[in-house]
């Protein structure tokens, strides 16, 4: 290929590849198979790499992320980006209705929209090219955060259309709830503290340093105020510039409303209060903004706020207790996590003793005290949260909390990394909470499985001094458990027999699992699998460099140099070894699978209810033939596998969608099994149309 013809054939995927993406994720009306895309943007990337000269900062291939930013360059914001002023209640909204009627005469149009629960971004654009993303930070200024933000799909790298030669959009980056948890999931998987909101999540995830991380959370981002020197002469009303910003390639919500009298706002206000919780990502009020534009110039700003708009937030459900103590707790990769003991109060439906103090910055932020009387919030939270204290209440002489500086467990002085605000004990092999907790999260269901031990035998076991470490499980005998006793277990016969039975057991658990038992900090259950899809031995693994490890999709730099440094660790070297020297599966067992067992090839499935068998035994025998687990409904699952007590509102969701809801029964029908062990051809018709609808997607 020539260069000429290179040139050509990287502008015309370029333009195919970005018209595709408005119409997948803009209008929602895709036109070709993820597949097909995904061929031309390899091609594409192939192309750029062969003739570099024509690789371009709004190429497509520049959505995956790539680059690395070691600092956030600070930046003036060319218009200051203003807060808006809150109200809680509808006298406030009566009265900010007042206010304008006193300053304009004729007729006021208010545009109603969503309060996106995000972090407000700036777009800078020149003759249809993004130029520049700047958050808020002080209003004056904020963080270039361009190279994270062109990894989102819904912010438009270039535009088409008659767009202004220079502008900016004002948007809000949001985390829907499907990335959300899966993130949150993920973070389980690896042992790391969960994020407590998507906002939260979502500010965390554009301030990364690897943008390839940035990319798979999967961020998106909604447009809702156009900024330029003269955007009265081009448009008459916010609304009319909106909608000119869709046809460009903006993202702009289509939950707007014009409303002319008060009734009207307070019917758009009651409907979404209700139907927030129906909406894919986090809202947390309605934005009321006067619609034209001449009439904005009127009414100006304030030093910190337009007087021409105003947020009405919904009120979360809140309540007052007590904070009786504070716990520090050791997790198994060394983070202290403060948590609050709470006097017990019902909240949200549930009754609510503990909540999340999240670090040292926290405690400081809130200056609380032993005693106080806080204020905590579930609301769209993972877990209570305190969001306020009542001072009045204060008791004279009430000690403020401190955050500890040594290991509560093992005394070791506390370690902070650089850029993070969590503190950790660098006491990995000798703090007991940690050891403990690699040992439990081992043993686990969804690791090496070892039925029969649970947390207080892993205790029990660690406090004799039977075991140290994963390894010296497979040391244990019968013998050595028997008579075993406290006030808490008991090593009886059965029971001793049982846990040596579940260790050799586990000693054919397959080597995706073992990877995920060892605990690597960052590599949970579906990160493991993907290694090892790709590296099918641990001595591949060990071998393989961060370059290397980065290169495997959902990979990344930053889980790449935590499986590095696990085994470049001495002591972990030990362990894999001795693992090795028990008999566990450390490479990967090649199986050839038939075309029929290969029939949920390329389907999304959700497992939901319960089942005759264990859901994980259900969710194996999907991905045995082919299909893929997924957590969450959305447009692109296939299937919803739904058993006994299945919950509502996954149900609910899934008939909005259109998508299947099968039986237990309708699943085995579909891979060729009657029955659990029994794998025949379908025998009845109803048994062929399910097998024939199937092959039909």
């Amino acid at each position: 290929m020539t260069q000429e013809e290179a040139r050509q054939r990287i502008a015309a995927l370029s333009d195919e590849l970005e018209r595709h993406n408005y119409n997948y994720y803009i209008l929602a009306k895709p036109t070709i198979s993820d597949y097909e895309f995904d061929m031309k943007l390899e091609e594409l990337a192939r192309l750029e790499h062969e003739f570099p000269e024509f690789l371009l900062p709004t190429s497509p291939t520049q959505r995956v992320g790539g680059g690395i930013t070691k600092e956030f360059k600070s930046v003036k914001h060319r218009y200051p980006m203003l807060s808006l002023s809150n109200s809680y209640s509808k006298e406030d909204i009566e009265d900010f209705i007042n206010r304008i009627k006193k300053s304009i005469d004729e007729e006021v149009a208010f545009c109603c929209e969503l309060k996106f629960d995000g972090l407000s971004i700036s777009l800078q654009y020149e003759n249809g090219v993004l130029m520049r993303a700047v958050t808020r930070g002080d209003g004056m200024q904020g963080d270039d955060v361009t190279t994270n933000v062109k990894t989102i799909r819904t912010v438009p790298l270039k535009l088409h259309g008659d767009y202004p030669s220079f502008f900016e959009m004002r948007g809000e980056i949001v985390m829907p709830f499907e990335s959300f948890d899966r993130l949150n999931e993920q973070r389980i998987e690896a042992g790391e503290d969960l994020f407590a909101n998507p906002r939260n999540a979502a500010a965390g995830t554009l301030k990364l340093q690897d943008s390839k991380e940035v990319a798979r959370r999967r961020l998106d981002n909604y447009c809702y105020y156009m900024m330029m020197d003269d955007l009265e002469d081009r448009y008459q009303t916010h609304y009319e510039s909106l909608q000119a910003a869709r046809k460009w390639g903006f993202n702009i919500s289509n939950f707007m409303a014009i409303c002319k009298t008060i009734e009207d706002i307070f019917e758009f206000i009651d409907y979404w209060d209700v139907k927030r919780h129906e909406l894919p990502f986090a809202i947390d009020g309605i934005v009321l903004k006067v619609n034209r534009y001449d009439q904005q110039q009127v009414l100006g700003y304030t030093a910190k706020s337009p007087k021409w708009a105003i947020a009405y937030k919904f009120k979360a459900e809140e309540v007052e207790t007590e904070l009786k103590s504070v716990d520090f707790q050791v997790g198994r990769h060394g983070t202290i996590t403060p948590v609050a003991n709470l006097s017990p109060v019902l909240l949200a439906g549930t009754t609510v003793k503990r909540a999340t103090l999240n670090n040292e910055d926290f405690i400081r932020q809130f200056d609380l005290h032993y005693g106080d009387t806080v204020t905590v919030v579930k609301g769209g939270e993972i877990i209570p949260k305190i969001i306020g204290i009542n001072f009045d209440k204060r008791q004279a002489g009430a000690l403020p909390v401190e955050f500890v500086k040594t290991c509560p467990a093992c005394g070791t002085e506390l370690v902070q990394k650089e850029g993070e605000a969590a503190w950790y004990c660098p006491n990995a092999q000798g703090c007991p909470p940690q050891v403990k907790g690699r040992i439990e999260h081992f043993i686990g269901r969804k690791a090496m499985n070892i039925e029969s031990l649970g947390e207080g035998k892993v205790e029990f076991l660690y406090d004799a001094g039977l075991i140290k470490d994963v390894a010296d499980l497979y040391s244990l005998t019968y013998d050595k458990l028997f008579g075993l006793s406290n006030d808490k277990v008991s090593f009886k016969d059965k029971t001793a027999q049982n846990i040596i039975d579940a260790l050799e057991k586990s000693k054919s658990v397959p080597f995706e699992r073992v990877l995920f038992a060892l605990g690597i900090r960052n590599v949970g259950e579906v990160v493991a699998k993907t290694i090892v899809a790709e590296y099918h031995d641990i001595d591949t693994i060990i071998n393989a460099s961060v370059e290397e490890l980065s290169a495997i999709n959902t990979v990344g730099e930053v889980i790449a140099q935590s499986v590095k440094a696990f085994f470049e660790n001495p002591v972990n070297m030990r362990i894999v070894e001795r693992l090795r020297a028990a008999g566990l599966q450390f490479s990967k067992e090649e199986t050839a699978k038939s075309d029929k067992e290969q029939v949920l090839a390329g389907k999304s499935i959700i497992v939901s209810g319960k089942f005759s068998i264990e859901r994980d035994a259900l969710k194996q025998l999907i991905e045995d033939y082919g299909g893929k687990n997924v957590s969450s409904i959305s447009s692109k699952t296939d299937y919803v596998l739904a058993g006994d007590n299945m919950g509502p509102e996954k149900r609910k969701k899934a008939e909005t969608l259109g998508i299947p809801i099968i039986s237990e029964d309708d699943f085995y029908k579909m891979i060729g099994k009657t029955e659990m062990g029994s794998k025949t051809e379908p025998k009845t018709e109803d048994d062929k149309t399910l097998n024939e609808q199937l092959s039909l997607f």
